[in-house]
């Protein structure tokens, strides 16, 4: 008898135990970490200076603006998707908390400038006075505050997933210009999500796995989420410094947040992202229905590259068509493109006949697993219960020939197609977004600027991969699953019982398509917080694949010129110039003064043992490609030829010293058109992770995708999955406005207020 007491009594200990570690009332709080107050040695920046301007100097570019470096996409564990991916349950290898950001951003990719954008959705009060802290303390390690070494700017990101392209605005940071108390908000303004999806919600299983399985950060994460959901939401309807200090303000729609951001006052830029990116993003989304509720004073900027791949291209195909009545239909394959939707019904009628059904009946099967795969929306792969990943082959992936895209990739989310599109409510002033371009990192292990060396997938990336003979999947604690004992001969239909979108990503594939981050690009007048925001205002800005190309992109006008980023208006043919030179190829390991700040041990743990360590040789420049794109002119035109991609090819010598070529747009004074241009410039072949083939698909002779080996969580840890791909830079668009045309849009005549004066030794080029 007293035996059985002993068993029960330690059941009910246990029982405690676990109850109380998945009710969060175990584990750690979360902190900020310590940044090591050690600025970067003078000469060191004193140095990439001279040689920049010298190579400006050489290209006939005027050296009057430095180009810098920076990264408006970090993620902390202070963000419930980073703490997640830091558990030794996903394969993570512990807390990367915002110090450890400033540290890298300072020593190991050696940026110029980074944010901080963690998920507003989960920022309790406590975190975000975290934040607002360490940003400070970063920015006070960064010695003079008019040449600091880095500048660190406070921001957070307003996360919205919908369950239906109705419902769904994707994700945007938003970014503050000051850090001081009167110049950013009491809390950061998170998404709301829509009435009847899930939200954040963790289930209690997985809760009670993290108790016993998790160890103690696992408990740590638990007590993360209690945190986030006693937080009280803020009412509704009063202003927002009336709210009471410690809720939670949120925002349904970006409308709502750009009257938040103009309550408060504060100067902010807010950088929509992951806009083509089809891992959240439901098929049949739509950027055309943000036009009438967008910001242009806010919303200057979208960033097209990131760790999650490129959203810059507006392919012929689609994922799912729009039918006249206003429904979604699933489109044939066309032009190497699998929609994932007519593959289920492959998959499915194939399976049908292998059963011994009818053809009638598996053609009808196959009709209806389609039709079942649009309606489930992010859930459609779960309507096909049994498959294995590899049976969907290259489903919903764009082809090859586009570089490094994202996963399950949008088209009506990219961003040529928002360069495209007006809206016409108002046929006299017509809205359209003039965004200039930036790339980011997206990273989520406190890596800011990881693109400078292609190492470390399973750290710099969010690909991951197998630990050991393990299968970890950083989500795998949020997500579904469809598995049966054999594939389904019939597909099922998908409701959605207000489970999160965050439930249903398809991790396996998606993992193949993770690279490492994107930069941001500025030409700036100087390494100061205001310089760099004003060049950032002025959208002379450019993006990289993580490489730090030089480029300049300038529509000639007379004596002087209009950079990347300005909007013109004018009826003679307009002439442009492109100025590249490749990045600096990179040495192994780092350099000795990051060792003797950071220590060995740091190095290795944060840095990977391998930092920004340029050598002399820059990498060439193959060729200089334009695209032009003529904005729609009148109400429902059709986008087909409106966007040329590439209207131009321009070759570059193969000598690494840069490149510089002139062209003219001699069809824009009869065309009567508005058009906008930018320029791309492209690196020679390099080995990137994921580079140009993420599902390693094998072809036949029609060109088709027979049989994929994705390079993907099944995959090794260590492995790097690299393959040659070409890095490259994207200029800012240059808006040109046809005088003929009676309307004006964005704001017009702007560009007279960063004019350039011309070299006066370029004449003769």
């Amino acid at each position: 008898m007293k035996k059985a007491l002993w068993v029960v009594l330690v059941i009910l200990i246990l029982g405690l135990w676990v109850f109380s570690g998945a009710r969060g009332w175990l584990g750690n709080d979360e902190k900020p970490g310590e940044i090591r107050a050690v600025t970067r040695p003078t000469e060191t920046i004193e140095k990439r200076v001279a040689v920049q301007n010298e190579t400006a100097h050489m290209l006939g570019a005027l050296p009057d603006k430095q180009i810098l470096f920076g990264d408006f996409h970090v993620h902390t564990t202070f963000s419930f998707d980073a703490f997640m991916m830091s558990l030794p349950l996903a394969g993570g290898k512990g807390t990367a908390p915002p110090a450890a950001a400033c540290d890298f951003a300072r020593f190991c990719s050696a940026l110029d400038f980074w944010s901080i954008n963690d998920h507003a959705e989960t920022l309790t009060p406590d975190l975000w006075e975290q934040t607002v802290e360490s940003v400070r303390a970063c920015n006070a390690a960064a010695g003079n505050p008019n040449n600091p070494d880095l500048v660190t700017y406070l921001g957070w990101e307003w996360s919205h997933i919908g369950s239906k392209p109705e419902n769904h605005y994707g994700h945007k940071n938003v970014v503050l210009r000051g850090i001081s108390d009167d110049e950013i908000p009491t809390r950061p303004i998170a998404a709301r999500p829509p009435e009847g999806d899930g939200g954040l919600e963790f289930p209690d299983t997985a809760r009670a796995i993290l108790a016993v399985a998790g160890g103690e950060r696992g408990r740590s994460f638990s007590r993360f989420l209690r945190n986030a959901e006693i937080v009280e939401p803020c009412p509704d309807g009063v202003p927002v410094r009336d709210l009471p200090v410690d809720c939670r303000e949120s925002a349904p729609t970006p409308e709502i947040l750009f009257d938040k951001l103009d309550d408060w006052g504060h100067d902010a830029i807010v950088i929509p992202h992951g806009t083509a990116w089809g891992l959240y993003t439901p098929a049949g989304s739509d950027w055309r229905k943000q036009l009438p509720g967008h910001d242009p004073k806010r919303q200057t900027l979208v960033e097209i590259y990131s760790g999650h791949g490129n959203s810059e291209q507006l392919p012929s195909w689609r994922s799912v068509e729009r039918t006249d009545d206003g429904s979604l239909e699933c489109p044939m394959p066309s032009d190497g493109y699998l929609p994932s939707c007519w593959h289920a019904g492959t998959l499915v009628a194939a399976r049908c006949r292998e059963t011994g059904e009818s053809e009638e009946e598996c053609e009808r099967r196959a009709e209806e697993a389609r039709m079942n795969y649009v309606a489930g929306f992010q859930g459609g792969w779960m309507t096909l219960p049994g498959y294995e990943t590899n049976a969907w082959l290259n489903a919903g992936q764009a082809p090859n020939e586009m570089f490094q895209p994202t996963f399950n990739y949008r088209p009506r989310g990219s961003a040529q197609y928002m360069l495209a599109i007006r809206d016409w409510s108002d046929p006299s002033s017509p809205k359209l977004f003039d965004f200039g371009f930036i790339g980011s990192s997206d990273n989520h292990s406190a890596r800011p600027g990881n693109g400078y060396k292609e190492l470390g997938r399973g750290e710099m990336t969010e690909g991951r991969g197998r630990i050991g003979d393990s299968n970890q999947d950083p989500n795998g604690l949020f997500g579904s699953s469809n598995d049966a004992s054999e594939p389904a001969a019939k597909s099922i239909a998908f409701h959605n019982s207000g489970q999160s979108p965050l439930q249903l990503f398809e991790t396996e594939r998606a993992s193949a398509y993770f690279v490492t981050g994107g930069l941001v690009a500025v030409h700036s007048a100087g390494r100061d917080r205001d310089a760099i925001w004003n060049a950032l205002q002025r959208k002379e800005v450019y993006a990289t694949s993580g490489r730090r190309t030089l480029l300049w992109f300038d529509l000639i006008d007379g004596a002087e010129m209009i950079p990347m980023g300005a909007t013109t208006t004018r009826s003679e043919t307009p002439r442009f110039r492109v100025r590249a030179i490749g990045s600096f190829a990179q040495k192994p390991g780092c350099p000795k003064h990051v060792v003797e700040a950071l220590g060995q041990q740091r190095v290795d743990q944060l840095c990977l043992d391998e930092c920004y360590n340029p050598s002399d040789q820059r990498r060439p420049i193959t060729r200089i490609e334009i695209v032009r794109i003529r904005p729609q002119s009148f109400p429902d035109e059709e986008l087909d030829g409106l966007v040329e991609d590439p209207w131009r090819v321009l070759p570059c010598p193969a000598d690494g010293l840069g490149c510089v070529v002139e062209l003219a747009d001699t069809e824009f004074q009869e065309s009567g058109r508005d058009a906008v241009y930018y320029a791309r410039a492209i690196e020679a072949p390099d080995f990137l992770i994921h580079g140009d083939n993420p599902m390693g698909c094998e072809f036949d002779a029609q060109g088709r995708c027979v049989e994929v080996t994705p390079c993907g969580m099944n995959t090794p840890y260590a492995d790097d999955c690299l393959s040659e791909a070409e890095p490259r830079a994207w200029s800012s668009p240059i808006f040109v406005n046809h005088a003929s045309t009676s309307k004006r849009v964005g704001e017009g005549e702007k560009f007279h207020s960063h004019r350039l004066a011309l070299n006066p030794h370029e004449e003769h080029r």
